[in-house]
């Protein structure tokens, strides 16, 4: 325990590293800036002339390839001393016109967006300052919305997590009122700036984009990967979901999606252009490639069943559907509890029966809704999870939602569009029914799994015909300490062994790291990218040590107990060790478990002459 703790205080102080060079980096290239009375008149003829050049970015799902929405960027004019936005935001701060170059470039971004596809998001950066100020709550960004026709549904607004916010109660008033009003939030740059993760917990936006500087050599970096683990853990429990800023590179990319990190952007999956831009199709091949091959490879416990496998096939209606339509359906349909919105069959938003009757049976509530679309009254922002993801992590999302929310329908998707919902009830039903017949083939001493799991952990491993390392442990001396001691400080023993084995053999991916309890003192494991000799030394290091405490001290002392051999024969037995016989599935060297057993038997026979705690490695005979 104290290791782990030391590990997590080590983590958390490179981290705040991190944190502290950034913010230096920023806040020196900010005092560094000169406002001369040139960029001073070249600020004012860009506001003048608006000379803004929107550019968009795609963002892109890590799922299915397919474009979500795009950031937009603005750019000053070509080739002048204030095109890079920067930097041309910092003169606007240091001219006090930081409104009025924001209001600019959210203008244009929205002229040009009238031309995006209704179902595409559009991220646009706002600065915390802005939206406290009287200008930008008197609803101008509607206003232009509403010229262009562009649902406010679609439009996010990234909060820039690099300035400071002083009164988060008085901000989350102003977030609030924006959301209710369809907006979504979007924290920008998380990771890089002052606030941290009480940014995150103030606002309690829809999105959080990880920025770049986390994500750039995250494929070399396992620092950055357990923090975009934590950060993804994080979303998926309060239901909020991961962009990754910054991708260059097709290693960056797999990394993220191993991760499961959703969604992605940067350079490497599309520059920002001035135009609405869709992926490459050998960009798109290679998301969908790499992900199949984590389907593929992926090894599912009774709790991690794609969610989709349970998902109920329920119609769905369009955004356009009236509210004279939705009633006849739940009329027709007593069952039902709700309905999912869609537009071009991706999901909008849901309908559920109770939110729906409760608003008719207001004042002139039948009146107002009856002739108009049922998109007035379904929540914009429920819970939506891919057909792949784990039925345990959809469970984890569903229980963390409002109380108002909790028994709302999950809805699924495959591929992007709707597929169908799963009730909360039958969550809980196959949840129960799934740990119930885990359980069943878990030993009941050490919660590992049972020769069942294990045979088909191996038999999965050889039909993919990869490199995996077999570890089979054998406790030296067991029965002489089960005789001497009792069974239940033996079993005391097994649990102790069970505990070192899942504490050192536990891995950032649980795909390549399996343990179980074959029976007695007999246990196994399954790994793959690791330094075995490493790992077997350090779990022979932690048992040494541990084993001596179920000894008293005069046994300790002398280093051996007197106990009766299997011939009634009173004989000295050292203390107890630990034997690992290593089998080495190089190239796909085994076929059958058969052949992977019988070669650990040879190599336990080797461990068996020494006596000591020891470990072989042997490729065997296939």
């Amino acid at each position: 325990m104290a290791l782990i703790m030391e590990e997590s205080s080590v983590l958390a102080l490179k981290w705040e590293d991190v944190l502290n060079s950034t913010k230096r980096a920023v806040d020196d290239a900010a005092d560094k800036f000169m406002m001369t009375p040139e960029i001073a008149q070249e600020l004012d003829s860009i506001l003048d002339n608006k000379n803004i050049k929107p550019v968009f970015q795609p963002i892109v799902s890590l799922t299915d390839a397919t474009v979500i929405g795009y950031e937009a960027l603005s750019r000053g004019p070509q080739n002048s001393s204030l095109e890079r936005p920067d930097v041309l935001f910092l003169a606007a701060e240091k001219a006090n016109k930081v409104w009025e170059l924001d209001f600019l470039c959210r203008a244009k971004a929205l002229e040009k967006a009238k031309y995006l596809p209704p179902t595409k998001m559009l991220f646009i950066n706002v600065d915390p300052k802005i939206m406290n100020d009287g200008r930008f709550e008197k609803g101008v960004t509607k206003e232009i919305l509403d010229e262009y026709h562009i649902d406010a549904t679609n439009i996010i607004f990234e909060i820039t997590e690099k300035t400071s916010i002083d009164d988060y109660k008085s901000f989350r008033k102003v977030l609030d009122n924006y959301t209710s009003q369809g907006y979504k939030i979007a924290i920008d740059d998380t990771g890089s700036g002052y606030s941290g993760l009480k940014m995150l917990a103030e606002t309690r936006p829809q999105f959080i984009k990880i920025d770049m500087d986390l994500v750039r050599n995250i494929d070399r970096d396992t620092l950055k990967q357990a923090l975009m683990r934590a950060f993804q853990e994080f979303a998926v429990i309060t239901n909020m979901k991961i962009v990754a800023e910054g991708i260059e590179t097709i290693s960056e990319l797999n990394t993220l999606i191993d991760i499961g990190i959703p969604y992605g952007q940067g350079y490497y999956l599309q520059k920002p252009a001035p135009e609405f831009l869709e992926i490459s199709p050998a960009i798109k091949s290679s998301i969908l490639t790499k992900q199949e091959q984590k389907k593929q490879e992926s090894f599912h416990t009774p709790l991690t069943i794609p969610i989709g496998e349970i998902a109920r096939r329920d119609p769905c209606f369009e955004y356009d559907t009236l509210g004279c339509q939705a009633m006849e359906f739940f009329e027709q349909h007593h069952n039902l509890m709700g309905i999912t919105v869609v537009q071009d069959q991706c999901p909008v938003g849901l309908l559920m029966r109770n939110t729906f009757f409760g608003q008719l049976a207001t004042k002139y509530g039948l009146a107002v809704y009856m002739n108009r679309q049922v998109g007035l009254l379904m929540d914009r922002n429920p819970l939506i999870v891919d057909y792949y993801t784990p039925l345990e992590q959809v469970s984890k999302s569903a229980v963390s939602r409002p109380e108002k929310n909790l028994y709302d329908y999950i809805v699924v998707t495959k591929d992007g569009q709707y597929f169908g919902i799963i009730t909360v009830k039958c969550l809980l039903e196959k949840t129960t029914q799934l740990e119930v017949n885990r359980a069943k083939h878990c030993n009941p001493l050490s919660g590992l799994p049972g020769n069942i799991l294990i045979e088909q952990k191996l038999r999965q491993e050889l039909e993919r015909g990869g490199d995996f390392f077999v570890l089979y442990f054998d406790l030296d001396n067991f029965k002489a300490y089960n005789d001497t001691y009792g069974f239940e400080n033996g079993d005391k023993v097994l649990s102790i062994l069970a505990q070192i084995l899942k504490q050192q053999l536990d891995g950032p991916d649980d795909e390549d790291r399996f343990v179980g309890h074959i029976g007695g003192d007999d246990f196994i494991a399954v790994l793959k990218k690791v330094d075995v000799a490493l790992l077997c030394q350090a779990v022979i290091e932690t048992f040494d040590i541990r084993i001596r405490d179920f000894y008293t001290e005069a046994d300790q002392l002398a280093g051996y107990i007197t106990a009766k051999n299997r011939h009634g024969v009173e004989e000295r037995f050292p203390l107890m060790t630990l034997s690992i016989a290593v089998v080495s599935n190089t190239c796909g060297r085994f076929k059958t478990i058969t052949a992977l057993a019988e070669a650990a038997g040879v190599v336990k026979k080797q461990c068996k002459l020494l006596w000591k705690s020891c470990y072989f490695i042997g490729p065997g005979n296939g």
